[in-house]
């Protein structure tokens, strides 16, 4: 088993996102004592920005990419490489302003590429990345009902259009709401790993 973990948070060792996905990774890594783990913590070492300078890079012939536009298309061909290789997707995301950080949506804008993971059809596009599971460790300040949810129907729609069909959600729940919801949350979160690993 080939684990891929992406962690997105800016707060290190206090992120909830954070603590969830090491939970997983720890439990898949147990029952999988032969599993080899990829870690990138994007909100330590952010991946650059899809800007002018990168979508130049990617549109240019490789063998005509000066060294500098070969440089930047390689960093995003190695994150796509990851994901390739992953038989299991471990994601962080914590919920900011209401989406999901500029740090992870990086990671999507670096993989999400024509022909490579996805291609268009004449019945519409197709992802390419498939029979892999990815669980998503989300943790928000707030309580948000499934019909009301701002982030995850982004990210859902992100992972289905790359073929990454077979997901999970773990919430952690209500964690600025004061001592009680929050440990409540961690609970209930907790407890969804437990069950979505024995599933």
């Amino acid at each position: 088993m080939n684990i891929l973990q992406i962690t997105s948070s800016v707060r290190g060792n206090d992120s909830e996102s954070t603590r969830v996905t090491n939970l997983i990774v720890d439990k898949l890594t147990a029952a999988n004592p032969d599993a080899t783990v990829v870690r990138r913590d994007f909100g330590a070492q952010p991946h650059p920005l899809l800007d002018g300078a990168a979508v130049g890079a990617l549109f240019t012939p490789a063998e005509q990419r000066s060294p500098e536009q070969a440089a930047r298309v390689a960093l995003d061909d190695a994150l796509i490489a990851e994901a390739q290789a992953a038989d299991v997707i471990v994601i962080g995301a914590p919920m900011y302003n209401f989406g999901m950080p500029a740090q992870l949506k990086n990671w999507f804008d670096a993989i999400a590429r024509s022909g490579v993971t996805f291609r268009y059809t004449e019945t519409g596009p197709e992802g390419l990345l498939k029979n892999k599971k990815v669980y998503v460790a989300t943790a928000r300040g707030g309580i948000y009902p499934v019909e009301a949810d701002p982030q995850v129907p982004h990210i859902r729609m992100l992972l289905n259009f790359l073929g990454l069909t077979d997901h999970t959600f773990i919430y952690s729940s209500g964690l600025s709401m004061g001592p009680e919801a929050a440990s409540k949350g961690q609970q209930e979160a907790d407890a969804a790993v437990e069950a979505a690993l024995a599933a």
